[in-house]
């Protein structure tokens, strides 16, 4: 009988800890912009309704509101809705830097203007292509590093003119992606283990016509 009520104890303790390890806490406190800072293209970004508002502007490039702060290993939880004709993305362990830079780029150096927001960007894409959830490397090797093309369920899963939940796991070299509770892409590379978090306004060129993408309940938990 002892061992069975040890093994009880064990689980329960184990459960907490799991618990404990993916608290998720605010990352944006619903009323200010504070703890976040804007690089890259002059998009505007706004509170409101306890949302953040980026609002697409003409003739500029790819816009980021970044946070202050860099994250390695999380879990980052939110929602997001985005018009349907504008591309938008959520940045993960991404760079920025005060002047140009040049990095490596698989074997050949690239040149990285200053301010330019680069690295993962899990994709918002409401296009017929559907691939948000994907993750894309953003003015890096830019391409997509894990797609949607043989998920069809994922595909599926993001609703259009509405709220939508992103789920993203980064643990070690892994990164995994949910699209309303529906598993997208599981990414193995090792680029940058560290970097900020970041909501982009994609640019969209001489068009005058606003067009808006807004998140809520940004939540993330820190990982060992």
């Amino acid at each position: 009988m002892l061992p069975r009520i040890l093994i009880a104890a064990v689980a329960m303790l184990l459960a907490a800890g799991t618990a404990s390890a993916e608290e998720l806490k605010p990352l944006f406190d619903g009323k200010s912009l504070d703890g976040w800072v804007q690089h890259g293209g002059k998009a505007k970004y706004r509170v409101e309704n306890g949302e953040i508002v980026g609002t697409s502007v003409p003739n500029t490039q790819n816009s980021f509101l970044c946070t202050a702060k860099e994250y390695g290993d999380f879990v980052l939880e939110l929602e997001f809705k985005v018009h349907p004709e504008l591309n938008s993305g959520v940045q993960i362990r991404s760079q920025v830097f005060a002047e140009e830079r040049e990095i490596d780029v698989e074997g050949k150096k690239k040149k990285i203007p200053a301010d330019r927001v680069h690295g993962y960007q899990v994709e918002i894409d409401p296009s017929e292509r559907s691939y948000s959830g994907a993750i894309y490397d953003e003015a890096r090797r830019g391409r997509f590093l894990a797609d949607l093309a043989d998920n069809e369920a994922a595909r599926k899963a993001f609703k259009q003119g509405e709220w939508n939940k992103f789920r993203i796991e980064c643990r070690g070299n892994t990164i995994k992606t949910w699209i309303n509770d529906v598993p997208a892409v599981s990414l193995v590379d090792d680029a940058t283990a560290k970097g900020v978090i970041a909501l982009q306004v994609h640019g969209v060129g001489k068009r005058e016509d606003p067009l808006d993408v807004r998140w809520r309940n940004i939540k993330l938990a820190e990982l060992e």
